[in-house]
């Protein structure tokens, strides 16, 4: 069983929740706090208090309600990059690197566990890299157009890549625990699993 350090344990875990909180803003962006629904349920409600409010009127206000969680996106946004870098230096750890050593004589199950690793740390690069260059498109002199393309590709990664990886990564994880590697999970959670 792979012991695994505390300064790679605790990247993890930060990780773990930075993604997540990641995919909650947008799943509430899109769902619950998304502007056209909103704008509609604030038009009608407000017709039923005899105020009348235009279209356009209604989905600034939509817009408004959700603001503070685009700037929390934003956030987390810095933070992913910041873990990204954090993760480049771990990687010359051992325990940030044992996942990669002795490749050739794995078995094929590690092989794609190894690869999806790698494939999960490029899109998540991706991400941080496209998000970073959507907020800061006036400054590096790239047209409104440029950011709208980069924020559909963008949008377009997550949807395709993120959201296909975090479940089958807790999935792989559970299945691995209670079978081949008992106490995989404990072991991130507190270094002493089995040996």
């Amino acid at each position: 069983m792979k012991k695994w350090r505390l300064d790679f344990r605790i990247w993890h875990w930060i990780h773990a929740f930075i993604v997540l909180g990641l995919m909650g803003t947008v799943f509430l962006r899109k769902t619950f706090l998304s502007w056209r629904t909103n704008s509609e349920i604030l038009t009608q409600k407000l017709s039923e208090i005899d105020l009348s409010v235009t279209e356009a009127q209604a989905k600034v206000l939509a817009t408004a309600i959700r603001a503070p969680l685009w700037e929390w996106h934003i956030l987390l946004g810095y933070a992913l990059a910041a873990l990204l870098l954090w993760r480049i230096v771990l990687f010359f750890t051992q325990s940030g690197s044992m996942n990669y050593k002795h490749f050739k004589v794995k078995s094929l199950h590690k092989k794609m566990v190894v690869l999806s690793y790698i494939g999960i740390y490029t899109i998540l690069t991706f991400m941080a890299i496209s998000g970073l260059t959507i907020h800061f498109y006036e400054v590096l002199g790239l047209t409104k157009e440029l950011a709208h393309d980069t924020k559909e590709v963008h949008e377009f990664v997550f949807f395709y890549g993120v959201l296909v990886f975090v479940p089958l990564h807790i999935a792989g994880v559970v299945v691995a625990d209670v079978t081949e590697e008992q106490g995989i999970i404990s072991n991130m959670i507190h270094g002493k699993g089995k040996s």
